[in-house]
């Protein structure tokens, strides 16, 4: 299973400069470790937050009591809280589908959408939008702009995917969201994704 973590970290008052050193040396040698046991697939920094660090991670755990146990052997821990996600497979997944992914340019960004299909569609409609959903998604994922795709619990207004995007900025896109097939139908919340030092795909 897949679980996207998201970490705030707060250090306590007087904590020494060199014992957040040590921590942040403690973290970074346990992420490594992480990555090469294959818990650990990706970290990033969202925008941040005063007085926070704040970090989101991609992890792999049989079930949430393996992963439980993989965060809580993160030096930080002592500081931190988490906020789990638990992530499904997604027919439009690349990494399920086989998609031969070209390295894409610019920064990634954490897209969440929910689909709000009209009450009063009929469903050829909802069954052609999916099917040429499903071939644009594929084809920005061979341009490089779709990294991954998951499936979330459903929410009140319909289901919901989380994806992993790239471009070269902001602008972009909006343009690519935009010429998705059921854009129409679709809510849209993005999160701005820096590199994180601890990125195992950094370390590669």
């Amino acid at each position: 299973m897949e679980f996207l973590v998201a970490m705030t970290t707060h250090v306590p008052d007087g904590t020494t400069d060199d014992e957040v050193a040590g921590v942040r040396a403690g973290e970074a040698a346990r992420s490594r470790e992480l990555a090469a046991r294959g818990h650990l697939l990706r970290l990033w920094r969202p925008p941040p937050h005063r007085g926070e660090w704040r970090t989101l991670g991609l992890f792999a755990a049989d079930d949430r009591s393996q992963l439980e146990r993989v965060l809580s052997s993160m030096p930080p821990r002592v500081w931190r809280t988490d906020e789990i996600t638990a992530l499904g497979p997604h027919p439009n997944d690349p990494a399920g589908a086989g998609i031969a992914i070209r390295p894409g340019k610019g920064p990634e960004f954490a897209i969440t959408m929910t689909v709000t299909v009209p009450a009063d569609t009929p469903a050829h409609v909802v069954e052609d939008a999916y099917a040429r959903e499903a071939a644009r998604v594929r084809d920005l994922a061979e341009r490089g702009h779709l990294v991954r795709m998951w499936a979330l619990p459903d929410g009140p207004d319909g289901p919901r995917t989380l994806g992993l995007w790239r471009a070269r900025d902001p602008g972009e896109l909006m343009a690519i969201l935009d010429s998705l097939p059921m854009s129409g139908w679709l809510t849209i919340e993005t999160t701005p994704l820096s590199p994180h030092p601890n990125d195992p795909i950094r370390a590669v």
